[in-house]
């Protein structure tokens, strides 16, 4: 198992999202500032997760993005699953056919190796981490420095 900076950075945005959304829609420029991440990147991001009905979109003036359910309804899992990501550790993505089409030796570890790695993020959602302090912390520096940016942008 692999997990990428796709399934990394969706769910970044997604936690981004869900941190801000009291506020209204959401946009992706902000979600870049803050996070760090293209925009371009973001955007691909989103398609997927609009499919995946994580999130809606907001069009017009003061638009952006929305979750699609409650940030308790979103396991960390379904925002993974939702860009295409693996939580696959065997060699051969779950086919049983690892070695020359049978299974090899290892092959029963992985998969239960990947079991706990999907039940572990299915079983901790985007509330979940919204409550922690630690990531409240880092929100609360982010968004500082959001305002600070935005501030020296609009100085003559």
């Amino acid at each position: 198992m692999r997990l990428t900076t796709k399934g990394r950075y969706a769910v970044t945005a997604m936690l981004d999202l869900a941190l801000h959304a009291q506020k209204g829609p959401v946009s992706l420029s902000d979600i870049s500032d803050r996070q760090n991440i293209s925009l371009s990147y973001l955007e691909q991001l989103f398609a997927k997760l609009r499919r995946a009905d994580l999130v809606s979109s907001v069009r017009g003036p003061g638009g952006g993005y929305l979750l699609g359910k409650g940030s308790d309804e979103i396991s960390v899992a379904v925002v993974v699953e939702a860009v295409s990501e693996s939580m696959d550790a065997t060699r051969c993505q779950g086919n049983h056919d690892c070695q020359s089409g049978d299974v090899c030796l290892t092959h029963h570890l992985w998969q239960d190796l990947s079991a706990q790695i999907r039940q572990f993020l299915d079983d901790i959602s985007l509330a979940d981490l919204v409550n922690r302090a630690d990531i409240q912390s880092v929100v609360t520096r982010q968004d500082s420095l959001q305002r600070i940016k935005i501030i020296g942008s609009e100085a003559p």
